[in-house]
């Protein structure tokens, strides 16, 4: 990388974007960081290589100011939340939100784009094969998230030109050092459970997941910003494994083995529901709603060998990212 390019990147406080950012300051670029809330984001983007300018993507006046002078954009702000009362804050934010970055980029005559979306807009996996970035044309996505991301990349293809080169990178389930935020829901869940708070098996733990180290989402988009083909997607997969092969794997590194108990497809998503009803009368957010229940009751297996062989992408074994992830919980205060 370019020491002293710089660099524009939305979500600079959320999970991974706190990652990326402090990931291509110590790298030498200058990152312009746009963040909502300044003394937060001073505590968590601490680097003199780091600017940080106050604004959101809904803001058009700042997020030009934010990326004067830029040659690169990392965008990854999005509401990536389980529940939002209001629903249209899904599309108001990861698609109005994005369009309002993108127009700005190219006002400023930047090239490169790359947009931070999930891998649940290619949908669940079928008859046991792992998806690929185009698998299921139309596929049936559970929530609100999903969908928007996925409207979100055909508003970004739309814009797509000889001046404009968008790319999408598409993560499957991160998790991993840094902030314990609603995106990092798999370490949060890994730290209840070792700290003896997490209980149940859902519906017979059988589910396959893909579960991919926060290192190799970082890597993967560095490599995709030099790399990446002119509006393509690229999945950023890891390991696919169960609920009950991931758990079984912590219980090895750990030497622990604690009490799961299974609970039913049926009694999960009755009590999602009573989550959803609480939330609307209490305004506190739910820990999983229905949506999310069915699709962690449906098989995610994937395929990242386009981003292997694109962008000779990494995937760390999912023993080595857990015991790298559990040592650095033990640290954690």
């Amino acid at each position: 990388m370019d020491k002293g390019k710089h660099i524009f990147v939305t979500g600079a406080s959320g999970y991974i974007g706190q990652r990326l950012a402090l990931k291509l300051a110590e790298s030498g670029a200058i990152v312009h960081a746009l963040v909502r809330n300044l003394d937060h984001a001073r505590q968590l983007l601490n680097h003199p290589n780091i600017l940080l300018f106050k604004g959101n993507i809904l803001d058009a006046k700042g997020i030009a100011l934010a990326m004067a002078d830029c040659k690169e954009v990392y965008h990854l702000a999005a509401m990536a939340s389980v529940w939002n009362r209001d629903k249209k804050a899904f599309e108001r934010v990861n698609i109005t939100g994005l369009e309002n970055v993108v127009v700005c980029a190219i006002k400023l005559n930047i090239n490169n784009f790359l947009f931070t979306s999930t891998a649940g807009v290619v949908g669940d996996s079928k008859n046991g094969q792992p998806v690929s970035e185009t698998s299921n044309s139309q596929p049936k996505l559970e929530t609100l998230y999903e969908r928007s991301k996925l409207k979100a990349e055909v508003l970004l293809k739309s814009y797509s030109s000889a001046e404009f080169r968008p790319i999408m990178v598409n993560p499957s389930r991160v998790y991993g050092p840094g902030l314990l935020t609603e995106s990092n829901g798999f370490t949060r869940l890994l730290s209840m459970y070792i700290n003896d708070k997490w209980k149940i098996k859902p519906a017979g733990g059988k589910s396959i997941g893909n579960y991919v180290f926060i290192d190799d989402v970082l890597n993967g988009m560095i490599s995709a910003m030099q790399k990446a083909k002119p509006c393509q997607r690229y999945l950023f997969g890891g390991v696919d494994a169960s609920y009950n092969e991931f758990f079984s794997t912590v219980n090895k590194i750990t030497g622990v083995d604690r009490k799961l108990y299974n609970v039913p497809l049926s009694v999960l998503l009755a009590i999602s529901h009573l989550q959803v009803l609480m939330a609307y009368c209490f305004n506190k957010q739910p820990l999983i709603t229905p949506p999310f229940v069915r699709k962690y009751s449906k098989h995610w297996m994937v395929d990242s060998s386009k981003a292997k062989d694109e962008l000779n992408y990494k995937i760390t074994p999912l023993k080595v990212g857990l015991e790298k992830t559990l040592k650095w919980l033990e640290i954690q205060p």
